[in-house]
């Protein structure tokens, strides 16, 4: 496997995620609506997942989609952990519990653990 590569997809994706929210989170008409921003996240993360799988098997590998997707995902919560949280939420008066047991948190890992997986399943030939 080439973790390397799997992590700066996922800095990619983090990074994505984070100035979705940032931006939505200007935007008048939504940014009282944690709700509405998250959906709008859920729909552009299989987006940025799909460029950040692009990037990861353009060199020819053919690592399985769902430990990809892992990689990228894990990548992307340690960042949560030492970046989003203290950074962004403790500040804003929530807690790395609030953070972390957002429902909503849990759908968008799950969006990008399969979202590499069916690209690995679609453009992925195994030789």
């Amino acid at each position: 496997m080439h973790f390397l590569r799997g992590m700066l997809s996922g800095l990619f994706v983090w990074t994505c995620v984070s100035l979705s929210f940032y931006i939505l989170g200007s935007i008048p008409v939504i940014k009282d609506s944690f709700f509405a921003q998250a959906f709008i996240v859920m729909i552009v993360i299989s987006f940025y997942v799909f460029l950040a799988a692009q990037f990861y098997y353009k060199k020819g590998y053919q690592t399985n989609g769902m430990i990809v997707g892992i990689i990228i995902a894990g990548t992307a919560l340690l960042l949560d952990i030492f970046i989003t949280v203290p950074f962004v939420e403790i500040p804003n008066g929530r807690s790395y519990q609030s953070f972390f047991s957002s429902p909503v948190l849990w759908i968008l890992v799950l969006i990008t653990v399969f979202t590499v997986y069916f690209y690995w399943k679609k453009n992925v030939k195994i030789h």
